[in-house]
């Protein structure tokens, strides 16, 4: 066979080839658009799922009280979410410095904002007017002896108010002209009433008051806590 008759086989297979896809283009219903590739079945089974992150948004109450805190001048900090063992549990707790600009409270104390806000109101408005009234000065500093602490109720299996940063042990007040006054200790006349004004007045803001007369167990303290309660304990 000579190279020109191969050629000229060769060049009659391509116009039959030709001919042969014409026919078949012409049959064939092509898209206006080239579709998009897809993922394989088992590709889609294999992905990783994305999880959405949990919402950490601090509820609208505690962000009102948080508000309600800064307008009364109160210091504060936000300390870390508390949950322990037993049950003790403090979601948003707040480690406060002061009850007002000109009011300390020492130490600092580890509370939840409602606490911190009835304590602020207590002292800035009642227990300023006690000072006032019955010893014409003025708070200084509130002396407390327990705030959030993961502890049961004495004696009992039952957790205490502490555990969930709802109370707030007052052991005693010093005031602005350098008098200390013990709670429970050997407070006589304008000093006895001054603490006896401060306890009557807590009832309301606090759902529980107790101290001394009490029990042995807050003999040398005012107990003070806002635990949900339908009418305020106080004894």
């Amino acid at each position: 066979m000579t190279v020109r008759h191969s050629l000229s086989s060769l060049a009659s297979i391509a116009m039959l080839c030709l001919a042969a896809v014409g026919s078949l283009a012409g049959a064939v219903e092509l898209p206006d658009r080239a579709p998009i590739p897809q993922r394989r079945a088992e590709a889609l089974l294999q992905a990783p799922a994305v999880e959405k992150p949990a919402s950490r948004a601090m509820p609208a109450a505690e962000t009102a009280c948080r508000k309600e805190l800064r307008a009364l001048g109160v210091a504060f900090t936000a300390a870390p979410a508390v949950k322990a063992k037993g049950g003790c549990a403090l979601p948003h707790p707040l480690e406060v410095t002061a009850l007002s600009p000109k009011m300390r409270l020492r130490p600092a104390a580890v509370l939840n904002c409602r606490t911190a806000r009835a304590a602020a109101a207590l002292f800035q408005k009642k227990g300023a007017a006690a000072a006032k009234k019955h010893l014409d000065t003025q708070i200084a500093t509130v002396v407390h002896g327990s705030a959030y602490v993961c502890r049961p109720i004495n004696g009992m299996a039952k957790l205490s108010e502490h555990a969930f940063g709802n109370a707030l042990d007052i052991s005693a007040i010093e005031l602005s002209d350098g008098r200390r006054v013990e709670v429970g200790g050997s407070a006589k006349g304008a000093e006895a009433k001054f603490l006896a004004d401060i306890r009557t007045a807590a009832c309301g803001p606090f759902t529980t008051v107790l101290g001394p007369g009490t029990n042995a167990d807050h003999a040398d303290h005012f107990h003070f806590d806002v635990k949900k309660r339908r009418n305020p304990y106080c004894r």
